[in-house]
């Protein structure tokens, strides 16, 4: 249980800090090329460290194989090019907003899939984990709708679902403990990568946008390295060790972690984040208990 509580929260907490490194690496890619280039990135960065823990190829359980392998597709290739997209559309806040059902989702799907049921003390704790995330997500919902809001919606809530979705497949794969959590992330990642690939034409020929200049690349390779490769490997970890809801509840804890990197961002939280961290303190709290 520590191990998983641990692990969920260093995987928040990459996240983070690999959000903050994206933000200074601005891209004319559309959201599914982005989405190719940073698994496959990802991927080449967590095959050694694959080959370095000596984990070895063979799968006794066949269907775990496969759950991982949709999982990839759903939750990767197909979450994260919504998530992407709904970005660009409402906005950083107003997405996190509605990804913030995320726990509440998996929890459902976890109850009616695995039959997992968290007591009622967890619940609780998702519940201020899920207000939390809400109170530091929404906190510019007043600003002016832009002309394609719901089909921002529309892309949150759809990454929302494929997210979750994914969350659910891996754990029901991940939970039997058969399985390594750094050889189920790269078989998610390599899933991802393939069903994205018919991209990469149309990646190499791409000339439109300012090209990144030689000295953003360092910045990319290390939010890779943390948010991608590191991150769903302690995602992996987590969802081996911990019911699926209960995991996704201390991974959604990224935008949390966000608030004392505001101030570098020019952001000032102000009370809503000062609450919202407490909330997500105690939620955590909950939860562990």
């Amino acid at each position: 249980m520590l191990s998983g509580v641990l692990a969920a929260l260093a995987g928040a907490l990459c996240w983070t800090l690999a959000s903050s490194l994206w933000r200074r690496l601005p891209t004319a890619l559309s959201a599914s090329q982005l989405n190719l280039l940073k698994n496959a990135l990802a991927l080449l960065l967590l095959l050694p460290l694959l080959s370095a823990s000596g984990v070895g190829s063979r799968w006794s359980d066949p269907w775990a194989f496969w759950l991982l392998v949709a999982s990839g597709v759903l939750g990767i290739a197909i979450g994260d090019s919504l998530f992407f997209a709904a970005l660009r559309r409402i906005g950083t806040r107003r997405t996190l907003t509605l990804d913030a059902g995320g726990p509440a989702v998996t929890a459902l799907l976890g109850m009616a899939a695995l039959a997992e049921s968290p007591s009622f003390l967890q619940w609780l704790g998702i519940a201020l984990i899920t207000a939390a995330l809400a109170l530091v997500a929404g906190r510019d919902a007043g600003a002016p709708r832009s002309r394609d809001w719901g089909l921002g919606v529309a892309l949150a809530l759809g990454a929302l679902a494929c997210g979750s979705g994914g969350a659910v497949l891996a754990r029901a794969a991940l939970r039997s403990g058969a399985i390594d959590p750094l050889q189920a992330a790269a078989l998610r990642l390599l899933a991802a990568t393939l069903v994205l690939l018919p991209l990469l034409p149309s990646l190499l020929k791409r000339r439109q946008g300012p090209l990144p200049q030689r000295r953003r690349w360092p910045l990319g390779i290390l939010a890779t390295l943390l948010g991608t490769s590191a991150g769903i490997a302690l995602q992996q970890t987590a969802l081996q060790q911990l019911p699926g809801a209960l995991a996704v509840s201390l991974l959604a804890t990224a935008p949390v972690m966000a608030l004392p990197l505001a101030s570098l961002e020019g952001d000032r939280p102000g009370w809503r984040g000062a609450l919202a961290a407490l909330m997500g303190l105690a939620g955590v709290s909950c939860v562990v208990a």
